[in-house]
């Protein structure tokens, strides 16, 4: 097996940072194929932090090729404060490729994101405002600037001053807000350009040249399923897709040539920003969990909303990415409780029901129906193979791989790289 996807189960910040980067170690390449720096993965390695918006996880192993692949919506300054910010730490950032076909965060669509969330007032989506979506906007509507153009002078400016002409009437006439002065964008934006240039090439021709040659790829998805435009809690969620299937679009990788998708799953379930979220816990409980697992956003810091595991969106994850193994974060973090819930089905209208409703309106009605498990009362984060975890432990991680159907592949029991319980060999046969 030479290519594994990582995506998330929930609703994002399940830990797939640490798992990218413990998996990458087995890696040649890992590749982001979509999001943007609205994205947070958090990395430790021994006991040192490593924070990433933009950058993949493995940028910590020497060596190793780090792509931002065409799925990506890139902002130069983000992009580069990280590689200045790792290059300080000492960290090798020779490895990183940028497609040339990614889109570009423009001071437009970082400011029209700002006002556009404020003027929604109480119907606000909870974006992080990084100008992710307005830039996905632009994609679409075929008046993108890639980092092709932003790599030729020329035609760079060009697309600015065009693009600017439109940009500025919506901001003026929508906003009420001042003019951007398109002279001043393109001279920062060629500083970025020089910068970004040494790293910039064809990845697609880059990662299926690879795959020809059998190296080992691993495929590094930001936020998660509940979080996919089509398939997640919409409006809430995000301008791209998480999904295992976001990689062919994302980085230029046919279907066929996955071979092995990892669900990151939380042990409990957190989620930032609005919409609906069943097993939410508005509580001591929903508080003891946000302070135990210091659940604050990387990018934002804002306080994530907590609840119980919901094994039905990590079901429904499961389908959708064609899920092979679970990797279950977090675990530790559940060490100080009585009892544990586990949401197995929904309620609504006296209808035991399965599936995730499409409707928001439904979705925020339904009932979570629980199973309650022991807990286990001990400290875990030293525990090093599944067979010597706490009897309660393994009987709520069974009961979760027996529900959603997916098997148990890595257990997490810590932040740190060796804080990890491996089940099955992800990439197979070394």
């Amino acid at each position: 097996m030479s290519t594994v996807v990582i995506s998330g189960a929930q609703w994002g910040d399940e830990g797939k940072g640490k798992i990218v980067d413990y998996l990458a170690q087995q890696a040649d390449t890992v590749v982001r194929f979509q999001g943007g720096s609205n994205a947070g993965h958090t990395v430790t390695v021994s006991g040192e932090e490593y924070k990433l918006r933009l950058l993949p996880s493995g940028i910590l192993y020497k060596g190793t090729t780090c792509v931002i692949g065409n799925g990506v919506v890139v902002d130069p300054q983000c992009l580069i404060e990280e590689i200045d910010n790792m290059q300080k730490r000492g960290v090798d950032t020779s490895g990183i490729r940028l497609s040339n076909r990614a889109h570009v965060v423009m001071p437009w669509h970082k400011l029209i994101d700002e006002l556009g969330e404020n003027l929604r007032g109480e119907n606000k989506i909870g974006t992080t405002k990084r100008g992710i979506g307005p830039c996905y906007i632009d994609k679409a509507d075929r008046i993108g600037i890639r980092v092709c153009d932003l790599i030729d002078r020329e035609e760079f400016a060009a697309k600015v001053r065009n693009v600017i002409k439109v940009k500025n009437l919506i901001l003026e006439k929508v906003y009420n807000h001042t003019p951007l002065d398109a002279e001043k964008i393109i001279r920062e934006y060629e500083g970025y350009a020089k910068r970004l240039r040494p790293f910039v090439c064809d990845t697609i021709a880059l990662l299926n040249a690879e795959l020809g040659m059998g190296k080992k790829i691993l495929f590094e998805g930001a936020q998660a399923t509940m979080l996919d435009i089509d398939y997640g809690t919409y409006p809430y969620v995000t301008s791209s897709h998480p999904i295992s299937g976001g990689v062919g679009i994302g980085a230029g990788i046919a279907p066929k040539k996955i071979d092995t998708v990892v669900g990151v799953v939380k042990a409990y379930c957190t989620r930032v920003g609005e919409g609906p979220f069943p097993t939410e816990q508005l509580n001591e409980i929903g508080d003891k969990l946000r302070e135990a697992g210091h659940e604050f956003g990387t990018v934002t810091g804002r306080p994530r909303r907590t609840g119980w595991l919901d094994a039905c969106v990590v079901k429904y994850a499961g389908q959708l990415s064609g899920t092979d193994y679970m990797a279950v974060t977090r675990l530790d973090i559940l060490d100080g409780f009585d009892e544990i819930k586990m949401c197995t089905a929904y309620k609504i209208d006296g209808e035991i029901i399965h599936e995730i409703p499409a409707s928001l309106k439904v979705l925020a009605k339904v009932e979570p129906v629980y199973e309650t498990f022991a807990g286990w009362k001990t400290d875990i984060s030293k525990i090093r193979r599944y067979e010597d975890l706490p009897e309660n432990a393994r009987k709520y991680l069974e009961r979760m791989a027996e529900v959603t159907g997916i098997a148990l592949g890595i257990v997490s029991v810590g932040p740190n790289r060796d804080q990890t319980i491996v089940l099955e060999n992800i990439f197979g046969e070394q």
